[in-house]
């Protein structure tokens, strides 16, 4: 008979998420989960049976907690769009100290992106509903003349996004602040 389960495995994906998201995929062991997790091997391999699987709920747990967020801030009309891209960008400058520098969406893509096709995919869903929603809410600012009409929506929102993508990757190799705010300053002229 099974022993039953005496660990919260929601705690334990959240604290690989934090692993993998610091280190990456293939730069982390399975020591490095085990230290993390307070797990033992046979406990790591018996709930996630791998260290893709466990990588995978990692990483649809980020999706779901900080691209949710972000898809709540997009679509939070009680903000000027200006504030909401400013929020969006400024992110990536003034990160949480609790997490890891960067975005795990950038490292994994940049890491993982081009082997793992089902995994880009998720990813690539992810990226396009934020894009969709930010594309809707500068639509929407528009008509309401907060933003200048001739501009591509479209193209503004894929814009914050590239902006937001080079943001966490100057954070990562830890650009100074002042010129990653500077990067913040020029990307809202259009809004």
């Amino acid at each position: 008979m099974a022993r039953p389960r005496t660990f919260d495995e929601d705690k334990a994906v959240d604290a690989a998420m934090r692993v993998f998201w610091r280190t990456g995929y293939e730069a982390t062991s399975t020591q490095d989960l085990c230290d993390a997790t307070g797990l033992g091997r046979s406990s790591i391999y018996n709930t996630f049976t791998s260290k893709h699987d466990l990588f995978d709920r990692a990483i649809r747990r980020y999706v779901a907690d900080f691209s949710d967020a972000q898809l709540a801030m997009i679509q939070d009309t009680a903000l000027p769009i200006r504030e909401r891209v400013r929020r969006i960008l400024w992110a990536a400058v003034d990160p949480d100290p609790a997490n890891p520098i960067g975005c795990f969406v950038i490292n994994t893509i940049v890491e993982l992106g081009p082997t793992d096709a089902e995994l880009a995919a998720l990813l690539d869903r992810d990226h396009d509903r934020k894009l969709a929603a930010l594309t809707a809410a500068i639509r929407t600012a528009q008509g309401a003349g907060d933003v200048d009409p001739d501009q591509d929506a479209a193209g503004l929102a894929i814009y914050v996004f590239t902006v937001l993508g080079g943001l966490n990757v100057a954070a990562r190799r830890r650009a100074p602040r002042a010129q990653q705010e500077a990067v913040v300053e020029t990307a809202l002229r259009p809004f």
